[in-house]
């Protein structure tokens, strides 16, 4: 549970998150589909601005 819940600590979690739901997505409607994409993408960029990136070495 512990390792569940540092990897949610992490911006590239989330942006994966992001990704395959959007991946996901894809078997929706043709007219749905750009939408779907467009916003799993913004999603991933703005995961990438609000979390920071992990100092840890």
């Amino acid at each position: 549970m512990a390792y569940l819940l540092a990897r949610l600590k992490e911006a590239s979690t989330w942006r994966g998150i992001a990704l395959l739901l959007t991946a996901f997505g894809v078997q929706v409607a043709p007219d749905v589909q750009e939408a779907v994409i467009s916003v799993g993408i913004a999603v991933a960029g703005a995961v990438g601005v609000l979390f920071p990136d992990s100092t840890k070495s």
